[in-house]
């Protein structure tokens, strides 16, 4: 029932929201300023101060000069016009992070979380100057929720640097800076008591939600509620604030979904469908259903009413799965955050908007040191069971790419884009995709090359003290070839086959020994297959436009160079040391 009434609540707050969507399903084209940027004949980058974009966001085009800006995502053949180009001018003072920083007042979401911690030791490391960051934290009351703040965020590791710089005063410093607020993305107005919530509105001046549910096979309903219904509770809030600059939300960038080729920054509108995109030229579009998220919530409440508990959790996940592949996402986490995105658009109004959409995040590159990170990232499962010979293949294409950017270059461009649009204070909505598959790609077949190279020169150490020698990692397109691996390779660790009889056949316990661990590895597979297979490739114009805003110190401190990456050095020598550091805690490394 308390999942019932949250989305019931998620259903009442979108509706003033979907307005829009019951009226016009596609987003009428809107005049915004400074959208599109593009690179001239000459040294000077050259921007439009007036734009018109087509309402299906389709291909663009410099009228004048003939110039592509920007390639389709979609397939019509709707232009959008670039007029009264100017020369782009970059000031030597740069953006001015830190200045902009100072004094401000903040609401940040998902803050116990791995990026919200490298967000808030970033900004207190660089801006000690900050007037206060609100914290929203789930707990039952205040005092729970300061024992969260303490636990959670001061005692982490990743502070290190502030208590060596404050010493004795470290947690005096931190208390005067981080408020703590109870309160819950999932409930109305937050959760927020009547008095903390006047007083928050009253002070605040940037929003940032980095609240999200991360499982790709999420139920439909847990993943609706925070997923999408946060950022929609978060934007009504928004609106009592008398003094906000900013919204900022902390996006993904596979909220582009089944999309192939290079994928450019584009914002999502209510009533976006990315298969009605990918359909061929020649059928008729308004056979397709349009994507309505408040349809969405309906069928999600309609469809427990129906349920017994028992398979209520299941019957969720599936409906999940069902409806992102129908729209043309490949789970219910990215299904779900683009719908989020959509509710954003939708109820922005005025309030200048800025969505961060990162790859895969993991370990940090250099700040506050290199390879911090908490809890097993996308990638991570598979490094550890491969480094401790529990994994010797995977589903994966070997010239595929998987999309990586560090934690810590993921937090500098939030700040980046925060202080551009927070200064100028414009309204629009701005997409910033911090990624590596365009102008970095890592190559699956070389990820494997550098593990095994790793691991044979650093191996895990077994529970006797003996090295774990790793074989190459074999790469298989196909689950059934996956599978005949999977079974040979769990017979041979197994060191059982004396149990088969002369025929060959696998005694029972052998076979239920093989089989638990050939289920683990398929249910790894399945979830990352549309990953490891993926046909999309990130555009990062946007983001590498906001690194030329920047003065020589700000890319020094704020740095966000995903093409300065090594990723030989960065894997081997960055994040697995890290990885084995900060979350297996050194266990199976060498004393």
């Amino acid at each position: 029932m308390e999942a019932l009434s949250t989305l019931s609540s998620c259903s009442v707050i979108s509706r003033t929201a979907l307005k829009l969507s019951n009226n016009s399903r596609r987003c009428p084209p809107k005049k915004v300023d400074n959208m599109i940027y593009c690179q001239s004949t000459g040294t000077n980058a050259i921007k439009s101060s007036s734009s018109v974009i087509s309402s299906d966001h389709s291909t663009a085009f410099m009228e004048a000069a003939g110039s592509l800006v920007l390639s389709p995502n979609g397939n019509s053949q709707a232009e959008t016009k670039v007029k009264d180009l100017v020369p782009y001018e970059r000031h030597d003072d740069g953006i001015g992070i830190t200045k902009f920083l100072r004094g401000k007042a903040f609401l940040i979401t998902g803050a116990t979380g791995f990026l919200g911690k490298v967000l808030i030791e970033k900004m207190l490391r660089t801006a000690p100057d900050v007037n206060k960051i609100f914290i929203l934290i789930k707990a039952k009351n205040k005092e729970h929720a300061m024992k969260r703040l303490k636990n959670e965020i001061l005692n982490a590791d990743i502070f290190k640097s502030l208590k060596q710089v404050h010493g004795k005063s470290y947690q005096t410093f931190m208390l005067n800076k981080l408020v703590p607020v109870v309160g819950n993305v999932c409930e109305s107005n937050l959760g927020i008591d009547e008095d903390t919530s006047k007083m928050i509105a009253k002070e605040v001046d940037i929003i940032v939600n980095s609240a999200a549910n991360t499982t790709f096979d999420e139920r439909y309903d847990i993943a609706l509620d925070i997923n999408t219904g946060g950022p929609s509770r978060l934007m009504n809030f928004a609106k009592q604030c008398h003094n906000l600059k900013l919204f900022l939300q902390v996006s993904t960038a596979y909220v582009n979904g089944q999309r192939q080729g290079r994928i450019m920054e584009k914002p999502f509108c209510v009533g976006d469908s990315i298969a009605r995109e990918n359909l061929l030229s020649g059928v008729n579009h308004n056979s397709f259903p349009f994507l309505n998220v408040e349809d969405e919530i309906k069928l999600v409440l309609e469809s427990k009413q129906a349920l017994d508990n028992n398979s209520v959790s299941q019957k969720m996940k599936e409906i999940g799965l069902e409806r992102a592949n129908k729209f043309g996402w490949q789970d219910t986490y990215v299904f779900t955050k683009a719908m989020g995105e959509m509710m954003i658009d939708s109820m922005r109004g005025d309030i200048p908007v800025v969505i961060i959409r990162p790859s895969v995040i993991e370990s940090t590159y250099k700040e506050p040191f290199p390879g911090w990170m908490e809890g097993s990232r996308m990638m991570d499962p598979i490094i550890l069971y491969y480094g401790k010979g529990q994994l010797t293949g995977f589903l994966v294409d070997p010239n595929g790419v998987l999309d990586v950017v560090p934690a810590d270059m993921v937090v500098n461009a939030t700040l980046a884009a925060m202080a551009k649009h927070g200064t100028e204070g414009k309204p629009g909505s701005s997409v910033y995709q911090v990624a590596s598959s365009a102008v970095n790609p890592l190559v699956f077949k070389d990820l494997a090359r550098m593990l095994f190279d790793h691991f044979n020169r650093s191996p895990y150490i077994d529970s006797k003290g003996r090295p774990i020698h790793v074989p190459k990692m074999t790469l298989l397109r196909s689950m059934e070839d996956l599978s005949s691996h999977l079974w040979q390779d769990a017979i041979n660790r197994s060191g059982l086959t004396d149990l088969a009889d002369p025929n060959g056949n696998l005694s029972k316990k052998l076979e239920n020994i093989c089989r638990k661990s050939v289920e683990q590895a398929k249910y790894l597979a399945n979830i990352y297959e549309p990953y490891t297979f993926y046909g999309g490739r990130f555009d990062n114009s946007n983001t590498q436009r906001l690194m030329e805003c920047m003065s020589k110190e700000e890319r020094w401190q704020f740095g966000f160079d995903v093409e300065s990456i090594d990723w030989k050095d960065y894997i081997s020598n960055v994040h697995i040391p890290g990885l084995r550091k900060h979350v297996m805690k050194g266990r199976g490394s060498c004393s």
